[in-house]
C-alpha cells in the first residue's frame, strides 16, 4: 500500500482535531479547509496542506476577524514573507505520524492513569496520589487514523516519565480502537518526546493568527 501524501494526512488531521475539540465540520476549499472554531482568539482556521504564495496572499487580504489562524504545512521562513500587517507567528509544529500498536504503559509510583471515552474520542489522566493534576491527553478516533491532542504534563511534574505515559497509553487505546496510524501535530519541544516513542516528522507546520490591534 503507498504511503499517504501530506495532504491526505493533513486531512486525516483536520479530521481528528475537530472531533477533538467539537468545531465544526471543516469546508472544502481550493487551497486546503477552513473550521469554524468559534472560540475567543480563535473564531477560525485555514488549513493549507500545500500552501502556495498566491492563496496565502489571498487570504490574508480577505482577512478581517481578529482571531483568524492559519495552519500552513510549510517552513516558516519560506511563509513569512507573504503574510502582512496584524499577523503574528506562534510556534512551529510539525505534522508526525506512527504506526499504532498494542502496548501496556507502566505507570510510575506514586501516580495513578485512568482513561475514558466519550465520542470516539478517549481521554488519558495522570494523578498524584492525593488526587492532583499531573499529565493529560486525548486521542480522537476516525476510522484508520486516530489524533492525538492536547497532550500536557504540569511542570511541577516533568522529566518523571508521565508524558511518555500519556502518549503510551493514547497509543494503546488508539490501536485498541481499530486504528492503524497515529497522527499529531508537535511543539519543537514535544517533537524529541514522540520521535523516542517511534514518531517520524512527515511535515513542518508554520502557524499565524490575525490581531490587529496587538
Amino acid at each position: 500500500m503507498d504511503e499517504p501524501t501530506v495532504n491526505e494526512l493533513v486531512r486525516a488531521w483536520v479530521e481528528g482535531w475537530i472531533v477533538s475539540r467539537g468545531a465544526a465540520d471543516p469546508v472544502d476549499e481550493p487551497w486546503g479547509w477552513s473550521i469554524d472554531v468559534g472560540q475567543p482568539g480563535q473564531v477560525a482556521r485555514h488549513v493549507l496542506p500545500e500552501p502556495t504564495e498566491a492563496d496565502v496572499r489571498k487570504l490574508v487580504a480577505a482577512t478581517t476577524a481578529p482571531g483568524t489562524w492559519l495552519k500552513l504545512f510549510a517552513d516558516d521562513d519560506t511563509v513569512r514573507p507573504w503574510l502582512g500587517p496584524g499577523w503574528h507567528h506562534d510556534v512551529p509544529g510539525y505534522l508526525m505520524t506512527v504506526p499504532l500498536a498494542a502496548g501496556s504503559p507502566v505507570v510510575p509510583a506514586g501516580y495513578t492513569l485512568t482513561s475514558r471515552w466519550r465520542g470516539g474520542v478517549v481521554r488519558v489522566l495522570v494523578r498524584t496520589g492525593d488526587g492532583r493534576f499531573a499529565a493529560r491527553g486525548r486521542l480522537a478516533v476516525t476510522g484508520a487514523t486516530a489524533v492525538a491532542d492536547q497532550i500536557e504534563t504540569d511542570p511541577g511534574h516533568r522529566r518523571r516519565g508521565l508524558g511518555s505515559l500519556v502518549m503510551r497509553a493514547l497509543q494503546d487505546a488508539g490501536h485498541r480502537g481499530g486504528a492503524v496510524t497515529g497522527i499529531l501535530v508537535g511543539t519543537p519541544e514535544g517533537r524529541a518526546l514522540y520521535t523516542a516513542l517511534g514518531w517520524s516528522v512527515r511535515a513542518p507546520m508554520a502557524s499565524f493568527s490575525y490581531a490587529p490591534e496587538a
